[in-house]
């Protein structure tokens, strides 16, 4: 592994770079989308309302505060402006749900320049080795396949490693998109469900 990184030559290091960066970012997005958005927001919003229902808006905003989840900050965000009508407290829980969402497509870029980025600078290097490659030719004066070797050699080392960085990345952008499309309609349909209640129940005026 560490001879074939050598005889890729200096693109190399820029490919190291890429896979280096994209592997921060799919650790970071796992953690968070995996593990920290793990909460399923129609299960919190059943447990929010049979909350209001024994102990009150105040008791359903402290569980909000207490759960450290997206769909609970954006659901707190609405409790907390239900005395104002349920326009204001549409418009907190749309400026929530903007800040969180945000806070889930994060990285998200970075992922996906790896995957873009890598095959170009692995292309980059096959036409770097494929220059190396007629130079030699050129100087020698004769096609000597000794001397073209070490440059093809670099040309295809650099597109494979380009195209191995891209191929896991494109699967990990894929995967953490769905979770996060499926997150932000669940906790869209929470937030719709809880300004429906909240009216239904007579505790949110127009």
């Amino acid at each position: 592994m560490i001879q074939l990184f050598k005889d890729g030559g200096e693109m190399m290091w820029g490919l190291l770079a890429i896979l280096i960066l994209g592997l921060a970012f799919v650790i970071e997005r796992f953690i968070t989308l995996i593990i920290k958005a793990r909460l399923n927001p129609m299960k919190f919003m059943d447990t929010l309302t049979a909350e209001i229902e024994s102990n009150g808006i105040d008791a359903g905003r402290e569980l909000c505060d207490s759960t450290p989840q997206p769909v609970a900050k954006i659901l707190g965000a609405g409790l907390a402006k239900v005395k104002l009508g349920r326009a204001v407290v549409e418009e907190s829980i749309a400026a929530a749900g903007a800040v969180e969402l945000a806070f889930l497509d994060r990285g998200m870029l970075w992922i996906a320049m790896a995957s873009t980025l890598g095959p170009i600078v692995g292309f980059l290097g096959t036409v770097a080795g494929m220059i190396e490659a007629f130079a030699a030719i050129k100087e020698a004066g004769e096609v000597d396949p000794a001397l073209v070797a070490d440059g093809i050699s670099k040309a295809l080392i650099t597109t494979a490693t380009g195209l191995i960085i891209a191929a896991p990345m494109v699967l990990f952008h894929t995967l953490f998109t769905q979770i996060i499309d499926r997150y932000s309609r669940d906790m869209e349909q929470a937030a719709t469900s809880l300004v429906d209640y909240l009216f239904e129940k007579g505790l949110l005026t127009r």
